[in-house]
This record gives structure tokens, sequence and C-alpha cells, in this order.
């Protein structure tokens, strides 16, 4: 199952594209656990796989119908979104720059490339386009969750907080929203309402590790190994190659003193990351030895 990112980039298709978790080597530590990630939402429609929305084929039928229609902003906003997901930044870039060229008041293209600007850290621009989506359509759930993303970006966690209410109360089904939130609360060592957001993300995609992950962090700053365990058993196979999930996991486990567990968890890290220090520190700390079999479950 893969991790949408249609809830920032929007088209008018429904596309996926797995997004992997990154957490700070330093969340071990369970000093204000953070972690980033792309996008998460929850869509109803069945979703196509990252590489048929990302093809070369796909891409050529969208810029076949641009070709039969050069003025259409929708055409260039659509192959916008679809080259951003293949990593095509420049490209997406010079879309939306099209769609928004032929059609000033196409508030979805501001808001897709506001999304471009915020990961490539133009920050200022995103906000432009951000605030010029959302002066078009107050109700653009999308563009109040961008920008929300860049308050976070910028250490604003207040008004970080207030776009990701209003992006909620928007869209009360965008799982991504309740996920970035909950990382929010988390940041600022609000715990207990972290794990409420990351607990609705998991209702809305129960079967994608990143919010089970970030729920087990919430848990083990609060003392809650065996919760966290639970949460990380799953999230590990959901998400069999997330090598944060099995360190995460790995510290869950040596905190209950299942040494076994833990070696084993974090052994599949290092299979995973085998230059990861933090792994193979914590795979020596519970006595794990090279070559040696551990059990996981």
């Amino acid at each position: 199952m893969t991790v949408p990112i249609a809830g920032v980039f929007s088209g008018h298709l429904r596309h996926g594209q797995r997004v992997s978790a990154a957490i700070a080597l330093a969340a071990l530590a369970l000093g204000g656990c953070s972690m980033t990630l792309g996008s998460l939402t929850n869509s109803p429609e069945p979703r196509e796989e990252p590489a048929q929305i990302t093809s070369a084929a796909n891409i050529a039928s969208l810029s076949e119908t641009i070709k039969k229609n050069p003025d259409n902003p929708q055409a260039y906003n659509m192959r916008g979104s679809v080259l951003a997901q293949a990593g095509k930044t420049d490209e997406a870039l010079a879309d939306f720059n099209k769609a928004i060229s032929l059609d000033p008041n196409y508030g979805q293209a501001f808001a897709n490339r506001g999304q471009i600007y915020r990961k490539t850290k133009r920050l200022d621009q995103a906000t432009s386009d951000y605030e010029r989506a959302l002066a078009l359509d107050a109700n653009y759930a999308p563009a109040w969750l961008g920008r929300g993303l860049v308050h976070k970006a910028r250490g604003e966690a207040a008004q970080a907080l207030e776009d990701f209410n209003k992006a909620i109360a928007l869209r009360p089904d965008d799982a991504e929203a309740y996920y970035n939130r909950g990382l929010l609360y988390q940041s600022e060592k609000q715990h207990p309402f972290a794990i409420e957001d990351f607990s609705a993300a998991n209702g809305l995609i129960p079967q994608e590790a990143e919010p089970l992950l970030g729920r087990a962090l919430s848990y083990l700053a609060l003392g809650q190994a065996k919760e966290a365990a639970a949460d990380l058993d799953e999230a590990v196979q959901d998400d069999p190659n997330n090598a944060q999930a099995w360190i995460t996991r790995g510290l869950a486990y040596e905190r209950l003193g299942d040494k076994t567990k833990a070696a084993g968890s974090y052994g599949r890290a290092i299979n995973l990351r085998p230059k990861d220090d933090a792994a193979r520190s914590a795979f020596a700390r519970v006595g794990g030895k090279p070559g040696q079999s551990y059990e996981t479950f």
C-alpha cells in the first residue's frame, strides 16, 4: 500500500507515492520527538500504484493532452502534479507556472506551486502562493495544510497549529492533516494530543506505518513501552523495510526487558541501513552478536 501525496499536489487524478518516514536519531532519546513526512491523505477511491502514475507512458499521455489543448490550465496542473510526484521538480514548476499564466485565478495551481516551493525551501514564495490560493478560496484545505507546514518549518508553532486546525475543520477525513498536527504536538512534547491525532490518522489509513510509528514515539516519551511495542509490531508488518520503525521497536522491547526481540529489531535495522551507527550501538548494547539469528516476533 502506498502513501498518497494527492492531498497537497492536486490535479484531477488520484495518485499515490510512498514517502519514507525519517526520524532524527536524537528521537531515540525522546528529546522533543519528531519526524518528517511528505504527505498522507485518505481517499475513498481506488488508488493507482506510483509506478503507473509517474510512468513515462502516463506523462507522455498527459503531454499529448496538452498538445491537443495548449490553452487548458487544468491539463498543465494535472501534468505538473504527476511530474512533481516523479521528482521532476523543475518541469513540474514550469507546468504550474503555465497553468497560472493561463488562469491567474487558479487557486489549486497556486497551492501546488506552493508545495514545490516549500519542498525546495523557498518558504517566502511558498507562503505567498498558499495565501494567494486561500484568497481565491478560503475553504481550500490543502492550502491551509501547506501554509501550516511552512509555519512549522519556521518554528512558528502557534501559527502552524491554527492552520492545521483549519485544514482539519474543512476536511475531517484527511489523515495527512491529523498526522502533521500530531507531529507538531509531538515536537511541543504534548504527547497525549499527539497520540489522539496519530490515532485519528491511523483510523483513516490503518495499513500505513507512519502514524503508528509517530504514536509509538509519543508512547515511549510517556513511558508506555508496551503500547509502543504493540504499535511497532504492526508498523514493521505494514512496512518491513522501514529501518526507523525497526530501530524504535528495538528500543521499545529493550525498555520492556526483552533483549532478544530488541536485538532482532536492531539487527533488521542494520540489515536495511548497514552504516547506521545508532542501530549498531543499540544492537551491541543489548548483547547482539553479528552472525547470530534472533527472533523478531
